[in-house]
């Protein structure tokens, strides 16, 4: 793992800082800090399209799409200095590091052209049509299916845990184009527009009092058959390559997110006293010491410079997921009885909705249980069980 600041990397670095600080600090200051998905959403989407306009948005893209062409170090300095100025969660991060590298490796000129300018410029947003009620991990088994009619496939179903459904623009919908396929099978990648009379979406309210998922339900949805992504019934080979990129630079920034975190609970642990207790500090150094693994680890999937993320990815959601479990439950631990104190909206702090939302990671995006299974079979190449033993 190899992963130099040159001279020339640092004048980035500081070029990038000095634009996220002058924003974030002046016409951008509402949304500075902000954790929650569904807050400020006109301002957050005046924040996409101000990261647009300076080509901060998808630097790693080619430079004809929007982006910078930025290199592997380029774009882990820029992901640091971003949650190092406190940036808000990405509203277009799921066309941003999802759907536009897709699109770049398997879409078309027509498609390019199409999509990826408003994803770049802060246009369009994006959410994930994957999940459903009886395929959620086991996303082979999706029900919602869609039949082709003169150029256009007509959609019926319903997904599940869809972020930001009642926020975005479109949806990439996994589909059942053949009629009868099972598992894998017979599955289309469709792009589909959410501003349309056969979709509805339905938040989901969570414990924490916000909304970020959706139930999105299709009836006689539209999808134009030059908006599918791949050949006919080749659509599970384009899902999964979209979860592959999932793992790859845009970890960084999650890492920094953490880091973040972690910053906090260190502060609120020496505001409160609970740092002089033994344990809270073997805990806390612990945490410090997993996300220094967390990130050795990222730097040396990304050390090849491709940006690809070879077998030892598989390996990263499980672990990241246990590490922020372990970091919610870190403080509540540290809070103590303040944790569990709302304001007078019904709402909690950040660390508390942190700890409640962390209790989710080992479930969303596959179960540890699943991951392991993509361990064992795809990156150390093990046979699967016989089925009754």
């Amino acid at each position: 793992m190899k992963l130099a600041f040159a001279p020339e990397l640092e004048t980035f670095r500081e070029e990038a800082s000095d634009w996220l600080q002058t924003q974030l600090s002046g016409p951008f200051k509402v949304v500075r800090g902000q954790t929650n998905q569904v807050d400020h959403v006109e301002e957050r989407r005046a924040w996409e399209e101000a990261l647009g306009a300076a080509r901060w948005s998808v630097i790693g893209w080619p430079a004809a799409w929007g982006g910078r062409d930025a290199s592997i170090a380029q774009q882990v300095v820029f992901a640091e200095e971003y949650a190092r100025a406190k940036g808000p969660p990405r509203l277009g991060h799921l066309g941003v590091e999802l759907l536009g590298p897709t699109l770049l490796a398997f879409g078309d000129d027509v498609q390019k052209a199409r999509f990826l300018p408003d994803i770049a410029l802060g246009r369009s947003i994006w959410c994930q049509g994957y999940s459903e009620p009886g395929a959620g991990s086991d996303l082979a088994n999706v029900k919602t299916k869609a039949r082709l009619e003169d150029g256009i496939y007509r959609i019926d179903g319903q997904k599940i845990w869809t972020s930001m459904g009642t926020l975005a623009d479109w949806c990439f919908v996994v589909a059942r184009t053949a009629p009868g396929s099972m598992g894998s099978k017979g599955l289309s990648f469709l792009l589909v527009p959410m501003h349309q009379p056969g979709v509805s979406a339905r938040p989901i309210r969570q414990m924490t009092g916000e909304a970020e998922f959706a139930e999105v339900f299709f009836d006689d949805a539209e999808a134009l058959a030059v908006d599918r992504v791949g050949a006919e019934s080749e659509g599970w080979k384009v899902a999964m390559a979209l979860l592959g990129f999932e793992r790859g630079v845009s970890t960084l920034a999650q890492q920094m997110h953490f880091r973040n975190e972690l910053d906090a609970i260190v502060a609120v642990a020496k505001a409160n006293g609970r740092a002089c207790d033994p344990i809270v500090r073997q805990k806390l150094a612990h945490a410090h010491a997993g996300l220094r693994i967390m990130r050795y680890n990222a730097l040396r999937m990304l050390s090849d410079g491709s940006g690809t993320t070879g077998g030892a990815a598989y390996t990263y959601k499980l672990y990241w997921s246990r590490w922020h479990r372990d970091l919610g439950e870190l403080a509540m631990d540290v809070l103590g009885q303040e944790g569990e104190i709302g304001t007078p909206e019904d709402r909690f702090e950040g660390l508390t909705n942190m700890f409640l939302m962390s209790r989710a990671d080992t479930i969303y995006a596959g179960t540890d249980q699943i991951q392991r299974n993509l361990i064992a079979e795809r990156a150390l190449g093990l046979p699967k069980e016989p089925r009754g033993t």
